[in-house]
């Protein structure tokens, strides 16, 4: 307490309005393969267009059912994190290279034009694929007297006569600013299709073709992608400048963020675009958009060039330099092919200052009979990305061609940072309390995430046998560790068994297909949450009835079920009866021992329990353990169990938090230990009819 030394009026804040948080008990954590989207990362997914965005659409040539499973669950919740494993040997992204290729450009040199003479110049452009852009050639005028006799700017002059945005992505006009008296004519589209012909209005009034240019486009195979920007000798001509020697290729590759085939552009067998492509959109001068397009539809651009180092491409794209944002889907990077490439710096759209050739006397309108001179510019001083659409290839999934590989992708690592596979679940901040493997029946998957329940103590795990296991023995087999595809038992509170898989339309495939029964037991379980309370029993007509199937894989009848069901075994039985439909007939846990946790009402229960008061004692570690502090936590508790009560989870409970539970050892030892004694509700899973037949004499009222 604060020691009070002069008379006042003090205030003193202390907080006990601590109470029970509200926990979420339907995040579903599945893991499974896909085509794209990040690897070994529990993602958030909060809609079906969501995940089909981030993982791609499911198809029947990726292992398991783990995209499908999210698909249905996610009708029935919006909280469900996927892992999408990957081997990190095999997984490679897919790329496309960026061509680039120079603009033809032709040299206005010092001369008087604009001074004391007009200069008069007709213009047409042909783009990469050889298309005239103008109907009629554009002139270019610039009077006697528009430049300043002692400026010597005609190089301005030119830029100003062309400039505005008068045609400004077919040609433009360029000056250098250390010597302005030098002019160039460039057009705007690059590679060896592109054309530009310039004529000049001589002193015999006629129209004189200058020249019609052709630049040079670059193209070898660099670090193995199909063209790039190569030459024996790379120099600040080509308009980047970079450090190091030996290097032969410069160029740009497109990337996709992540892994997987699921990028690689191309036409479905319908005629559908597939995957992802670049296109180049020619702008203005130097300015090229790079389009990153998803299944033939534009979803980002970014404006890029080769003047500075803000308008890379990389950063650009890669780290949103400028105002555009950073693009989820690509990413850039500048390659280099040759030892010791060095790294780029500052890219310089006009650096070469060689002198030109075939300089041609020409003389245009001259009031005074002065000349100029015009030239062709000698090397490629003016470099921009091939205006086209190319698709992105050579990605793959990581999907692991043997059982065992895809095991050991799926299962993962704990001691990785991060960590990967189904232990990327392992993290407290996602809340997970249901989780599935969908379409993977291997026992080394399903142990691992039987023992991941079992650890973390944080969430349930769905299990079934392998589809086409045959007949109800077969399955009983299965669980018991009697098949050839399992050797071992499963016997857990944390995990819960279902059979048979039920078929289910898939609209991604046009057709019926059969469908792991886990992912129906995880989507009743969060419409059970939904609608009820996570202690009611997931089964039965009204929270275990499918709606969306059409079958089950076999027809089970009471017998098949009584088997599944009891002596010992736990699978829980999906039943399809002539009135209800097709149903989830059960609600066990695979815990062979009798108790009140070898149903599934209750193992959740226990689970949403543990969360909450965990969630509750927090606030009191590094509390004095002492009597104070104990009677706080039980009355933090007791609102707890007492609202579940209300809620029909348990019938009755008692919180003991005192000496008794706290003895001397323990406090010596940091601990504070609160009991909490529960009687968890019991579902009725037997309903029995008892008709007693009488004579006519009994009297019923005393029966």
């Amino acid at each position: 307490m604060p020691n009070f030394l002069s008379p006042d009026t003090f205030f003193i804040e202390k907080n006990i309005s601590e109470y029970a948080p509200v926990i979420n008990s339907s995040v579903v954590g599945l893991v499974g393969f896909a085509s794209k989207g990040p690897t070994n990362v529990a993602t958030l997914i909060t809609s079906p267009q969501a995940l089909i965005d981030t993982f791609g659409e499911p198809m029947e040539a990726i292992p398991g059912q783990a995209l499908e499973g999210a698909i249905e669950i996610l009708e029935s919740t919006n909280s469900l994190y996927f892992v999408r494993a990957a081997d990190e040997t095999t997984a490679a992204n897919a790329s496309s290279v960026v061509e680039f290729g120079s603009c033809p450009a032709l040299e206005v040199c010092a001369g008087s034009y604009g001074v004391t003479s007009t200069l008069a110049l007709k213009v047409q452009v042909w783009d990469n694929d050889g298309v005239q852009q103008f109907a009629n050639p554009k002139i270019i005028h610039i009077a006697t007297g528009t430049v300043n006799a002692t400026s010597g700017h005609q190089g301005m002059a030119l830029a100003k006569a062309i400039g505005g945005t008068r045609d400004s992505d077919k040609f433009g006009a360029y000056f250098d600013s250390a010597t302005t008296s030098t002019g160039f004519i460039v057009g705007n589209f690059a590679g060896s299709g592109a054309k530009i012909s310039v004529s000049a209005y001589d002193s015999t009034a006629t129209w004189t073709l200058l020249d019609i240019l052709t630049p040079l486009q670059f193209s070898g195979a660099n670090a193995g992608q199909a063209s790039a920007l190569a030459a024996t000798s790379l120099t600040t001509t080509y308009g980047i400048s970079f450090s190091g020697t030996g290097a032969s290729g410069l160029g740009y590759v497109a990337q996709s963020l992540y892994p997987g085939a699921g990028y690689n552009g191309g036409t479905k067998t319908n005629g559908d675009t597939s995957g992802n492509s670049i296109t180049i959109q020619n702008l203005a001068g130097p300015y090229f958009n790079v389009v990153v397009n998803d299944n033939g539809a534009l979803k980002e651009s970014f404006k890029c060039s080769l003047v500075s180092a803000q308008d890379f491409i990389e950063n650009k794209i890669n780290t949103s330099f400028t105002a555009n944002l950073k693009s989820k889907i690509i990413q850039g990077s500048l390659f280099f092919s040759g030892a010791d490439a060095g790294s780029p710096s500052q890219a310089t759209y006009f650096a070469d200052t060689a002198s030109t050739i075939g300089i041609v006397g020409i003389y245009g309108r001259l009031g005074d009979g002065s000349s100029g001179r015009i030239g062709k510019n000698f090397n490629p001083r003016f470099i921009k990305a091939l205006a086209k659409t190319t698709n992105f290839s050579g990605g793959n999934s990581g999907i692991g061609s043997s059982a065992a590989d895809r095991d050991t992708a799926l299962i993962g690592s704990q001691a990785s940072t991060p960590k990967t596979g189904m232990q990327a679940l392992d993290n407290e901040l996602l809340n997970i309390s249901i989780a599935a493997v969908p379409g993977i029946s291997t026992q080394a998957t399903q142990n691992a995430l039987v023992t991941l329940a079992e650890s973390t103590q944080s969430f349930i795990a769905l299990l079934s046998p392998p589809y086409g296991v045959g007949s109800t023995q077969a399955a009983i087999d299965w669980h018991n560790g009697f098949a050839d595809s399992r050797n071992a038992s499963i016997n857990s509170s944390y995990a819960a068994i279902y059979w048979p898989w039920v078929q289910t339309f898939d609209v991604f495939a046009s057709q019926d297909r059969w469908y792991d029964p886990v992912i129906y037991a995880a989507r009743q379980m969060v419409y059970t949450d939904a609608n009820y309370y996570p202690w009611f029993a997931p089964a039965g007509s009204k929270r275990g009835r499918l709606t969306k199937p059409s079958s089950v894989e076999v027809i089970l009848n009471q017998g098949d079920a009584d088997s599944l069901y009891s002596g010992g075994n736990v699978i829980n039985p999906i039943m399809n009866f002539p009135q209800e439909g097709i149903v989830i007939w059960g609600q066990r846990t695979s815990k062979r021992t009798p108790a009140a946790d070898d149903r599934i009402n209750v193992k959740r229960l226990v689970i949403q329990t543990f969360k909450v008061t965990r969630a509750v004692g927090r606030p009191f570690i590094f509390e004095p353990n002492d009597e104070f502090t104990w009677d706080l936590l039980e009355a933090a508790v007791n609102p707890v169990l007492d609202k579940i009560k209300r809620q029909r989870g348990i019938t009755e409970f008692r919180v003991v938090c005192d000496e008794t539970t706290n003895t001397p050892e323990r406090i010596d030892n940091n601990q504070l230990w609160c009991k909490l004694l529960v009687k968890p509700t019991k579902t009725a899973e037997f309903i029995i009819f008892e008709l007693n037949l009488t004579n006519q004499s009994a009297q019923l009222g005393n029966l």
